[in-house]
């Protein structure tokens, strides 16, 4: 757990953030804080800006106007090669239909997170060992993807996203191509990830899986922070 963790500190600011494509307008003055250790979601109907607001946070996309500030870091400031390095180090992402590489193991699908920033191919190796021991799949490390279930290769991809301690890990929509059963296994996960220091932001049209993992519910609509709340998790 980082310093910043232990003190609440805002892990991931927006500040009034706009986004425009052409015509239409994706993000309309969006400004919010997410505290270290906090589990936030993010729910709302199909192109309400759910998604552009986890892109934003990834730097994977722009604001029109606006700040936003991860770790400490302007995003503003960064160029594209910037922005690829904070992307790996600061920042671990989950997606619904995993993205994993066909053509690698699971274990090397998840040490080439660490050896994208560095990290030797040995220590990279030991470091998604100790995480597939973690999370239950250290029998599943040779196995390429097509060959493990769906709960197997979500788990695979969460490796993958916390192979270098990232500041906030995003999820967006974590469980929206698994069966009830894995998609409980992987809310379970997330909440254990949460109740050891995890920072999480999840992006989810899933009622069930907010009110699980999240102690935060934002509600977007129209680009724009409809509402606000405290979840009380359930059990």
């Amino acid at each position: 757990m980082t310093d910043d963790e232990g003190n609440g500190q805002a892990v991931v600011q927006l500040s009034g953030v706009r986004k425009e494509y052409g015509e239409s307008v994706a993000l309309d003055g969006v400004s919010l804080e997410i505290h270290a250790g906090e589990a936030v979601a993010v729910m709302g109907p199909s192109g309400s800006g759910k998604s552009t607001l986890l892109s934003m946070v990834a730097g994977l996309d722009r604001p029109t106007s606006g700040s936003v500030v991860v770790h400490g870091e302007d995003l503003g400031t960064l160029n594209e090669k910037g922005l690829a390095l904070y992307r790996r180090r600061r920042i671990g992402m989950i997606f619904q239909f995993f993205n994993l590489l066909d053509d690698l193991s699971a274990l090397d699908n998840v040490a080439l997170a660490a050896q994208l920033t560095g990290t030797s191919a040995s220590h990279a190796r030991k470091r998604a060992l100790e995480l597939f021991e973690e999370l239950g799949i250290a029998s599943r490390q040779n196995t390429y993807p097509a060959q493990l279930s769906g709960g197997e290769r979500q788990r695979v991809a969460v490796a993958r996203a916390l192979m270098n301690r990232p500041a906030v890990l995003l999820a967006d929509e974590p469980t929206g191509a698994l069966d009830t059963r894995a998609g409980e296994q992987v809310m379970d996960l997330l909440l254990d990830l949460n109740q050891i220091g995890q920072t999480l932001l999840l992006v989810t049209h899933d009622q069930q899986l907010a009110t699980r993992c999240a102690s935060r519910l934002i509600e977007v609509v129209d680009g724009q922070v409809a509402r606000e709340r405290s979840l009380e998790r359930t059990a």
